[in-house]
């Protein structure tokens, strides 16, 4: 079995700050709650190499893993894939960023299988990666369209 989630969402921003601001790696914990740290490894060949961090458990264990991202502006698409799968036998991830009359339609595909004998199995964690990819997605609209409002704002 595997997990799939799919969501998207419509920014009333430009394109390019759409762009920009999403694919800010290091601004991570700035755009979505849930990142305490965000760390570029290494850049090469096109892709960005990644630790990311969570905030701490209420038992205070931190959990992190390291991702490689492939923008590819041309297309307005994404590639993205964890290097450390930790719980997952594999997550892959496909952004999206489609013109809209009233900004962008930016899409958030994940791919992911959950490795055996663990708790939480590949349909819990596509629950829960459903909820928390449709609460990060509401933050970075509000975030980005604040941001387009304050650059229109000075103009």
């Amino acid at each position: 079995m595997s997990g799939h989630v799919d969501n998207e969402i419509l920014i009333d921003a430009p394109l390019e700050l759409v762009w920009r601001m999403t694919n800010d790696v290091p601004s991570w914990p700035d755009l979505f709650d849930e990142y305490a740290e965000a760390t570029v490894l290494e850049e090469r060949d096109g892709t960005v190499y990644f630790r990311l961090a969570l905030h701490p458990d209420a038992d205070g264990k931190v959990w992190s893993w390291v991702s490689a991202r492939t923008p590819d502006e041309t297309t307005h698409t994404v590639r993205s894939h964890r290097v450390e799968t930790g719980v997952f036998k594999y997550m892959s991830i496909f952004w999206e960023y489609l013109p809209a009359d009233a900004g962008v339609r930016m899409r958030w595909v994940q791919d992911f299988e959950m490795k055996p004998g663990l708790p939480v199995d590949d349909a819990t964690m596509t629950a829960r990666m459903n909820g928390n990819t449709r609460r990060q997605l509401e933050l970075i609209k509000g975030k980005v369209e604040a941001a387009a409002r304050d650059r229109s704002a000075v103009r």
